[in-house]
């Protein structure tokens, strides 16, 4: 029989748990990467939710495939393209998904219901609803499922695990919260009490997750299931912290991604491979020997998981239209440069509505909302926190051309949406009060008389 197939993707984490090497108690997390691969250099194309988690559903970049924006908010992806689940269908698999997802196919739904998912038409042969979606109930569910399945495997199951952590508001995670001495300031932020408290709470909410993954994974191995299922854990973009989730830098596109294979020799192994989360479709259906659909953007790296390669991709391209603001930019990332083209005047950072609410939002703001460049280049090598713009240094003139060049082929290759001008669409009512309080960036003319003012 094939390998079952278990994906566990979490909300907001980029790649923050220790295995990676920052400062949060997530053994169980750590325990996974021990048995298998690590990837450092794996990226989303999109740093927002549903956008991201649509590439991953259909190997294709957001504007390729429809979902654009937050599916709650009236986006989806085109019925055209088929989706990992059903093509897991296709190969003699019962799909069953537990927990969050947030993705939709075929019409939108009315924004006024805000439906988050399609479920049972993305492929999925059965539904688990969690209410709230909280990793600790997800596990129950999920271990219920393996229980049940280890009597009657009749098909092999590919099981997507949604979890609602690390998502904001934290609040309910304080009994969790690092205490603030420990707390590792993440590097794009200032060090302050407020920073300091809003991490704090993360990191209880990434400690919730970790022990939800555990025993999940406890469950597989008490099962004997381990034996022949492919385990696999991601993230869906960076954190939703001030300059990650939302941003074409690496602090918003950057997601972990760790694979555990059946009687495979390598663990505890970690690779630089460059990868996008588009790859995954094809590496999966790859693994299980199955036909990869034709004209995706992904490309499969079942070869990695095989062998001591750690060869990937030369580059991947990055994009970013709805969030809760209309934010549209297109760019192009490599191993030593990352360019970003603003098509919109807009803030420098852009910052989602619910981390500009944040403690972390707060204190950062007035250095965030200036206004934004048309271009951006950055030298990854050099400047990895993307702060120095080289768009117009002479030394990087034939770098910038270079990758232009690629993002405006692209561009007109994929027939971009924003080639024809701007997508219209709604974006958050919870920017209404901030917009009219003078608390969101003001518009570059705006600005620029404020600062006159001064």
């Amino acid at each position: 029989m094939k390998p079952n197939i278990l994906l566990m993707i979490s909300h907001d984490s980029g790649r923050k748990f220790s295995n990676y090497g920052y400062n949060v108690e997530t053994p169980c997390i750590n325990k996974l990467a021990q048995e298998g691969i690590q990837f450092d250099n794996y990226f989303c194309a999109a740093p927002q939710c549903s956008p991201s988690r649509g590439s991953i559903l259909t190997g294709l970049y957001p504007h390729n495939n429809g979902l654009m924006g937050l599916a709650h908010l009236g986006f989806c992806i085109d019925s055209k393209h088929t989706t990992l689940p059903m093509e897991l269908q296709k190969n003699g698999y019962e799909t069953t998904l537990i927990g969050l997802s947030h993705e939709t196919i075929n019409e939108a739904p009315p924004i006024k219901d805000r439906v988050f998912s399609s479920t049972y038409d993305l492929g999925y042969d059965n539904f688990i609803a969690v209410p709230g979606d909280r990793a600790p109930k997800v596990a129950k569910e999920v271990v219920k499922f393996l229980e049940e399945y280890k009597e009657n495997q009749e098909k092999p199951f590919y099981l997507s695990v949604g979890f609602f952590e690390t998502h904001r508001d934290f609040d309910e995670y304080e009994p969790y919260a690092d205490k603030l001495d420990e707390v590792e300031v993440f590097k794009f932020l200032p060090d302050t009490e407020d920073v300091r408290k809003d991490i704090a709470l993360y990191n209880g909410s990434a400690k919730v997750l970790d022990e939800a993954i555990g025993k999940i994974y406890n469950k597989l191995q008490e099962t004997g299931l381990d034996k022949n299922t492919i385990v696999i854990l991601t993230t869906d973009h960076g954190v939703a912290f001030p300059g990650a989730k939302g941003m074409l830098k690496e602090a918003g596109l950057e997601t972990a991604l760790i694979i555990l294979l059946p009687n495979s020799s390598q663990k505890n192994v970690k690779k630089e491979a460059l990868l996008c989360n588009v790859d995954l479709l094809p590496t999966i259906l790859d693994l299980i020997e199955a036909e990869i659909p034709k004209n995706i953007d992904g490309e499969s790296f079942a070869n990695l998981l095989k062998t001591n390669e750690d060869i990937g991709r030369d580059s991947f391209f990055t994009e970013m239209t709805w969030h809760d603001q209309y934010r549209p930019m297109r760019g192009i990332r490599t191993n030593e440069y990352s360019y970003v083209r603003n098509f919109e005047d807009g803030p420098k950072v852009y910052i989602t509505v619910d981390s500009h609410l944040s403690l972390s939002g707060k204190a950062v703001r007035d250095k965030f909302y200036v206004p934004n460049d048309k271009e951006e280049l950055y030298d990854l090598r050099k400047d990895p926190l993307e702060e120095n713009n080289l768009i117009n240094d002479s030394d990087y003139q034939d770098i910038a051309n270079e990758l232009r060049k690629k993002v405006d082929n692209w561009m007109l290759e994929t027939n971009d949406p924003l080639l024809k001008g701007p997508v219209k669409w709604t974006g958050s009512s919870r920017w209404k009060t901030e917009i009219e309080e003078g608390r969101a960036y003001p518009g570059r003319e705006e600005y620029y008389r404020l600062l006159s003012d001064k």
